[in-house]
């Protein structure tokens, strides 16, 4: 934790100086056109998240009914001229840890770098935050195939036709261990990259293609010169409660790599999205390689609306606008079990419908249903979760 804060402050620190622009040199014609200064610009944010949900299950014992307040956060976000920064503080199941915090530079309106802690791009769900998921919560196939926060620098190309991202980071628990000089050099590592070809992106009228790729070396195993490891792991689609549904520990790895394809199209006031995960993680000493699969299908209509829009850099559909109506239907598969390889992950499969009502730009209701199922895991007998939620969002 002591890390996060040094590092917090020293970005700051360097956006700060970096803010400070170079004295103009003296001109000779005093009746020459002056530049005006960026303004120095300041803005609060937050959000809170309030779910109550209710559950059948024949291991009804394993989940319980209730309410909860699983996100709560607040930030700033800064801007002077082409520089712009964010620190966002959360407070979650009891604990209090840092989320954003990144510092930025816009080229121009098609080229930004990005460098700090923050969510890299790598498919269709990097372009939404956590609780801005039309489906309420992710698909578990993000959750187990994509990666949370991390430690590196992205560049993103965002242009009429094309978005394309490019990332060096560090494996995640560079943000939450306080790693000595020599214990760096043992940090795992990753690279990944996103490529996406958009040739209609007007309201009413979108259609996208991509497909994103990344290599990663392995994380840390216990003791922190140890990497020799990679953990699947997603708990069931709901935050009141936390039960892992999947989990797969990859132990003897050598590196990995990971393929995700994606589709998006929009016609008027429907929607279709579609993201397939495929990781293939290599071992040492001759064991067999471990492959994990998964992919989810998102149908979206506005009861109340008339077109959906897009969100240019993030690369997807953009949030609905105030007074809208909204209904996801969504289906993911996700398997963590390789024969093969000798590692049962587990296998899932999930239905769910939503309702999501946009009141103002600031608040959202949402109204949720999923079925999911377990199976050839760690669990010893199937599970199988029938959810109703309920969520009051204020975002700002």
């Amino acid at each position: 934790m002591k890390k996060i804060y040094t590092l917090g402050f020293a970005l700051l620190a360097s956006a700060s100086m970096l803010a400070e622009p170079a004295p103009a040199p003296a001109e000779s014609n005093s009746e020459a056109p002056t530049t005006e200064k960026p303004k120095f610009e300041v803005k609060p944010t937050g959000r809170i998240l309030l779910d109550g949900a209710v559950f059948c299950s024949p291991q009804k014992e394993m989940f319980k009914d209730g309410f909860g307040i699983p996100d709560a956060r607040l930030g700033v976000k800064m801007k002077y001229g082409k520089w712009d920064a964010k620190i966002d503080v959360g407070f979650a199941y009891g604990k209090i840890g840092l989320k954003d915090l990144y510092i930025g530079y816009s080229f121009n309106p098609e080229h930004n770098l990005k460098i700090g802690s923050f969510i890299h791009q790598f498919g269709l769900q990097s372009a939404t935050s956590s609780s801005m998921k039309p489906s309420m919560e992710e698909p578990i196939s993000n959750t187990v195939f994509n990666d949370s926060r991390q430690l590196g620098i992205q560049y993103e190309y965002s242009g009429k036709k094309f978005l394309a991202t490019a990332s060096m980071h560090l494996e995640p628990s560079s943000t939450t261990y306080l790693l000595t000089p020599n214990q760096f050099t043992h940090e795992g590592y990753g690279i990944r990259s996103r490529l996406v070809y958009r040739p209609y992106t007007e309201p009413g009228k979108m259609l996208q293609a991509g497909i994103s790729g990344a290599f990663a070396t392995p994380q840390r195993n216990g003791d922190p010169d140890t990497h020799d490891l990679f953990t699947f792991k997603s708990n069931f689609p709901t935050r009141v409660t936390q039960v892992t549904a999947l989990n797969a520990q990859v132990d003897h790895a050598k590196n990995l790599f990971k393929l995700s394809p994606e589709l998006m199209a929009s016609y008027g006031p429907v929607a279709l999205e579609s993201q397939y995960f495929w990781v293939n993680v290599n071992r040492r000493d001759g064991r067999k390689a471990f492959v994990g699969q998964g992919a989810y299908v998102t149908l979206r209509g506005l009861l109340i609306g008339q077109n959906y829009t897009y969100d240019a850099m993030g690369g997807g559909i953009a949030t609905p606008a105030p007074k809208n109506l909204e209904l996801v239907l969504d289906y993911n598969y996700t398997t963590l079990t390789d024969r093969k390889a000798g590692i049962y992950g587990g296998r899932l499969n999930d239905f769910s419908a939503t309702l999501n009502y946009y009141i103002n730009k600031y608040v959202i209701v949402r109204l949720h249903y999923s079925y999911t199922h377990t199976w050839d895991g760690p669990a010893a007998t199937p599970i199988s979760l029938n959810a109703v939620m309920a969520r009051l969002q204020v975002i700002f």
